[in-house]
């Protein structure tokens, strides 16, 4: 099976490796770049918790000093053990959705609501968790830390992979990536050698930007399952 990841290749090498090791043909275009915002670090002893929607968010953290048992709120399991690698051992880890995330914080012991909760995440976000949480009675503030800007452009190396190995199986990670990969699709001409692919989508946002630009394959997955998904 020809398999397209469009994850950030830190974000996705692992995976990958695991597509390969079971006979599948990786194509790794990816449709974003992300960048750390150069802003001022902050005192973690203004907060009680940490809160990342993604590996990117940890990875972009920058604070005055290290609190190690600082708790982080994780929305999944690459993002904890990214959090891990960095020094942090009091670390929950929610089952790979936004809203799993939400539920997870919500129903913790960890925290209450006095606590004052710092929210990492992207300037271009699928969802107002801090928002959401407020609205719950939580004291929580919004740090855009990094951003992530698309990339639309394709070598002649990946065009050729695409046009001699079609995809199969499409996995995209965040609305902003399924923009930016429909753009690439269709600044190179490239739907008509897609049209048996399926489209696998971390969330109902992403498939509806499919759905919305005429695709008929697409699926929903969570994050961790996509070995799973190819057995179905």
């Amino acid at each position: 099976m020809n398999i397209l990841i469009t994850r950030p290749l830190i974000d996705s090498e692992d995976l990958m490796g695991k597509f390969f090791s079971l006979g599948h043909k990786i194509i790794h275009i990816p449709t974003l770049k992300i960048k750390t915002n150069n802003a001022e670090p902050i005192n973690p002893d203004n907060f009680n918790a940490f809160i990342f929607t993604s590996a990117n968010a940890v990875r972009s953290l920058n604070v005055k000093k290290k609190d190690n048992n600082k708790i982080c709120f994780c929305v999944g399991a690459i993002t904890e053990k990214i959090a891990r690698q960095m020094g942090y051992t009091n670390t929950f880890s929610a089952g790979g959705t936004v809203n799993a995330l939400k539920n997870l914080i919500i129903n913790s012991d960890q925290i209450n609501k006095k606590n004052n909760l710092a929210y990492f995440c992207s300037d271009n976000i699928s969802s107002e968790l801090d928002r959401d949480l407020q609205t719950e009675g939580f004291k929580v503030k919004k740090i855009i830390n990094y951003r992530s800007e698309k990339i639309t452009e394709l070598n002649d190396e990946n065009k050729k992979i695409i046009k001699d190995h079609p995809p199969d199986t499409i996995f995209v990670y965040s609305a902003r990536s399924a923009e930016s990969f429909i753009e690439i699709v269709k600044n190179y001409s490239l739907y008509p050698i897609m049209t048996d692919s399926i489209v696998m989508c971390i969330s109902k946002k992403v498939a509806t930007i499919f759905s919305n630009d005429g695709w008929k394959k697409i699926k929903i997955f969570n994050p961790g399952d996509e070995l799973l998904q190819l057995k179905e």
